[in-house]
């Protein structure tokens, strides 16, 4: 499993740059996609992929413990769509 750790490691390695300074950049970066994300904004990344916010709608659920039915509100989830290159290279 890749994570923040590994990709700065992986980054920093590729470019040349300082740790630290990678690990700014990518903060920045995922800082600036969830602030357009908060927006109701889409992201696109060219080839990677897009990131954007979905309404799921409100519906009827049941409670597990007492069996008695609640009402879900909807809410808003990100979501994420693969791009054609980041979907050819996986297959």
């Amino acid at each position: 499993m890749l994570n923040k750790d590994s990709i700065v490691d992986a980054v920093a390695a590729q470019t040349g740059q300082p740790k630290r300074v990678v690990e700014d950049v990518i903060d920045a970066t995922l800082d600036a996609v969830t602030r357009q994300l908060q927006k109701g904004e889409r992201v696109n990344f060219s080839g990677f992929g897009q990131f954007m916010v979905s309404e799921r709608k409100g519906r009827a659920g049941v409670n597990p413990r007492t069996k008695e039915e609640i009402q879900i509100p909807p809410v808003k989830v990100p979501k994420f769509r693969a791009g054609k290159t980041l979907k050819e290279a996986v297959r």
